[in-house]
């Protein structure tokens, strides 16, 4: 299987996790085991906020793991206010590498992206590796190519629904028309079977956290979706057949014992 490559940084797993919510440190710890993946995301806001006991363990966890952060600049809802969260996260974990967050409705947490293409492009210039959490709107998307990112992280649908994709034309759509663009979904999926089916379309990684998180059983969820985003990435590469209308006999009449013959 091929590796995911942001940034001209080569990943062997094609799934990241998200480290909000989770029963405990101890489940915290086994998911991201289990899950083995390339980056998980971590926001400074919400971490901060936590109570000073559970943040040095999870300060401490992220050291012990190490596996690459990708800060995030979840709760902003100014440009000023993400840039200023990037820049406080580049100081704390030591990276370039940000998902940027800008949302722009309380309810449906949907991106600003008009806010947000000014953002990745300060945030751009400024020497990050910027992910941006987007809508699948192809022409936002384009827009965010043109101010420097690399990559894109369009939603399957609103953050923590679990409802998978809404919108299935629309990122088949934006997958055909950006080809040579790395593209991962983030948000709304709640299945392994949900990951599996955009990673079958074409798209390169899945962002999960709550789909993960917030399961009866984090460790195997986290397991599973690992194995889910293989399996896809593996059919994907495979060439998956054309769906078709008409049957086709996969046996070919040719050859067919005597039996079959109009005699009898």
């Amino acid at each position: 299987m091929s590796t995911l490559t942001l940034y001209q940084q080569n990943f062997t797993s094609r799934l990241l996790l998200g480290t909000a919510a989770y029963p405990t440190m101890e489940i915290l710890r086994a998911s991201i085991e289990a899950a083995s993946p390339a980056m998980i995301t971590v926001s400074l806001r919400r971490q901060s906020s936590d109570g000073q006991a559970h943040g040095q363990a999870f300060w401490q966890l992220l050291q012990e793991m190490r596996i690459p952060i990708l800060p995030n600049t979840a709760g902003c809802q100014s440009v000023q206010e993400a840039v200023t969260t990037a820049q406080m996260a580049r100081e704390v974990f030591e990276t370039d590498w940000v998902k940027l967050e800008l949302i722009g409705d309380d309810d449906t947490l949907q991106p600003d992206v008009f806010q947000l293409v000014e953002a990745a492009s300060i945030l751009i210039k400024e020497g990050f590796k910027v992910l941006p959490y987007c809508t699948e709107d192809l022409i936002a998307c384009r827009r965010l190519l043109d101010a420097g990112c690399e990559a894109l992280m369009p939603w399957a649908a609103p953050i923590g629904t679990g409802l998978g994709v809404v919108h299935e034309y629309a990122l088949r759509v934006l997958r055909e028309r950006l080809p040579d663009t790395p593209l991962i979904i983030d948000a709304g999926l709640g299945l392994p079977s949900q990951a599996t089916q955009v990673i079958e379309w074409g798209y390169d990684a899945v962002l999960l956290n709550t789909a993960v998180s917030r399961s009866g059983n984090p460790i195997d969820m986290a397991r599973a979706f690992a194995c889910a985003v293989e399996a896809g990435r593996l059919a994907y590469e495979a060439a998956p057949i054309i769906p078709r209308e008409q049957a086709q006999a996969s046996t070919p009449t040719v050859g067919q014992p005597f039996w079959h013959s109009a005699e009898y």
